[in-house]
């Protein structure tokens, strides 16, 4: 699948990863001596928190002794909770003064900085030398990984793996937003960009992920895998370690999110061929975040395409899954983007579902009438309100897309005006949506009647009998759609009716037939059961406590009888 995209790139030697020469004296202001070099140093490592410094020896030791469970203990509690309790507002400490901590250990303090550079991005606002050394210590990880003679003995947590891979890929977006801001960026950051074009250049990024799958041999595993054949054969002496496997497994997961950013969806799909969806025991499913990135990236991936029933598919899957399981993520740090993600995906599956009416989940559905009912009704009148609210919808939730190559850094005027990348796609998706919003204004007439002359009709919708019947046909080609069916290759499928309403025109006399769907009730009563059994446990347990509370004295009664009895006590003593 992959090898028409870099049979031509020979692997070898660097991944063309390296950052040029910016670390000059543009970025740094001046040399200091070696005295106060050291008494900076000094100071900074004693200005490290005793608990930190625990932490940093404690995840170095396991790092070296490649303690999985122990560094993932490290990496999703101690690191999240030290953040929140000294490093909310501020950066964690500068690696050099780590380095003292750790004996100069190159891999971990590549790996911390890594960390150390994320939280920037993640709680404050990172400088532009701050995105060019990120991108530096990104090509010195990659590096390391790729480059090295035989199979590293390096063991990551899952979760750690896909955080790398994701942040990547989430650090390149950040760049090129910042980069095509150009009426927004001194004359210095010109400059600078000018000079390193090389810095988180897109071919760079595709590079490493293409160059990571190559190595890992993750798209063979999978297809041994699916056709029966020798897994452990197909992995090749560095795709049987866990590191680059997974690596590979998530750089397919981030093709995916990068060919969506730069809005080839085709090609999005594709990436995805021997990955299986459908299979709960899927490596995806080992991370959360990954899980729910998948489905997200391959439902936004259908809506652009109108496959509007698949891409209703994909998020009800997912959001099913996340309402699910919601109680046992509540405690880890990935909480709150799950569920800005879900939030998402409702708001596009709220489109979806105007756009081709279906039904869903009962429980998807109530959010959905609760949350965007007023929304949902608007769209689904049509005109210039719907074609508004859709726009809205569709901004909050789409993806945030780049451009592919930098800005005029000459002509700063031309580079200010040029169209976002997110209006750009917003006006190919409304261009489709249009000629879409014709399906339920319709329906919503015909289902009222199993016979009706297509003169009535025109009246009713204020429309002339020969646009009427060109919309009518509209309807009718549009309620077709290819549909997804479990094969491999996901841009592939069988053409199926969409709606459960059809109709037939002969000469001027309109025969609708509806299919309608019995509803199932056991969901129903099950979920309402479960309700009121919650109910009443909760009104049980309120009712213990207020018998449990009521032998007891208040607190103001007890202390005044104390009082009370303190001087008594004394007299009896006396």
């Amino acid at each position: 699948m992959y090898q028409e995209n870099y049979d031509d790139v020979e692997f070898g030697g660097d991944v063309d990863l390296v950052a040029n020469s910016y670390a000059n004296s543009n970025l740094v202001e001046g040399e200091l001596d070696e005295e106060e070099l050291i008494m900076q140093a000094q100071a900074g490592v004693q200005s490290i928190p005793e608990p930190v410094r625990n932490f940093l020896a404690n995840l170095h030791r396991n790092l070296a002794n490649c303690n999985v469970g122990d560094l993932a203990y490290n990496y999703e509690n101690q690191f999240v909770r030290l953040t929140d309790k000294f490093y909310g507002k501020e950066p964690w400490p500068e690696p050099q003064y780590v380095a003292a901590l750790v004996g100069d250990d190159g891999l971990f303090l590549t790996l911390y900085r890594e960390l150390y550079y994320r939280h920037i991005y993640s709680r404050l606002h990172p400088s532009m030398e701050t995105r060019f050394r990120s991108f530096e210590n990104y090509c010195d990880l990659f590096n390391y990984i790729l480059n090295s003679d035989g199979p590293l003995e390096l063991e990551l947590p899952n979760q750690w793996l896909w955080d790398i891979v994701d942040e990547f890929i989430y650090q390149f977006q950040s760049f090129c937003t910042h980069r095509s801001r150009v009426s927004k960026r001194t004359p210095e950051e010109i400059e600078l960009l000018k000079e390193n074009t090389q810095v988180w250049n897109t071919y760079s990024v595709l590079n490493v992920l293409y160059s990571l799958i190559q190595k890992s041999s993750i798209c063979e595993q999978l297809e041994a895998g699916q056709q029966g054949g020798d897994v452990t054969e197909a992995a090749g002496d560095f795709g049987v370690r866990p590191l680059y496997k997974m690596l590979g497994y998530f750089s397919i997961i981030g093709l995916v999110r990068v060919h969506c950013m730069l809005g080839d969806y085709t090609l999005a799909l594709q990436t995805l061929e021997n990955v299986e969806l459908g299979n709960s025991r899927a490596l995806f499913t080992r991370v959360t975040a990954c899980h729910v990135t998948v489905y997200y990236y391959v439902g936004f991936a259908y809506l652009m395409m109108g496959r509007y029933a698949d891409a209703i598919q994909s998020f009800v899957h997912i959001l099913t899954f996340v309402s699910r399981t919601r109680q046992y993520h509540q405690r880890s740090y990935q909480f709150d983007a799950v569920n800005k993600k879900a939030e998402q995906m409702y708001a596009l599956l709220a489109i979806a579902v105007s756009l081709s009416p279906v039904r869903v989940d009962e429980s998807i559905h109530s959010y959905l009438r609760e949350k965007y009912g007023d929304q949902q009704h608007k769209m689904q009148r049509g005109g210039d309100e719907a074609t508004e609210i859709m726009s809205e919808l569709y901004l909050y939730a789409c993806p945030k897309f780049i451009m592919p190559n930098p800005p005029s850094y000459i002509d700063v005027e031309a580079a200010g005006s040029a169209m976002e990348p997110q209006n750009f796609q917003l006006k190919i998706f409304l261009r489709e949506a249009r000629l879409q919003l014709v399906i339920p204004t319709l329906r919503s007439f015909l289902r009222l009647y199993t016979t009706m002359d297509l003169d009535r009709l025109s009246t009713f919708l204020d429309m002339a009998p020969a646009e009427l019947r060109n919309q009518l046909m509209v309807y009718k080609q549009r309620c077709r759609q290819i549909k997804w069916v479990g094969s491999p290759d996901l841009l592939k499928g069988e053409i199926t009716s969409t709606t459960d309403l059809d109709f037939a025109l002969q000469e001027d006399m309109i025969f609708i037939a509806e299919s309608r769907v019995g509803r199932r009730y056991a969901d129903w009563f099950i979920r309402n059961t479960n309700k009121i059994q919650d109910l009443v446990n909760n009104m049980e347990n309120r009712q213990k406590t207020t018998i449990a509370n009521a032998g007891k004295p208040k607190a103001e009664e007890s202390s005044a009888a104390s009082d009370a009895a303190t001087p008594a006590t004394a007299a009896v003593e006396a």
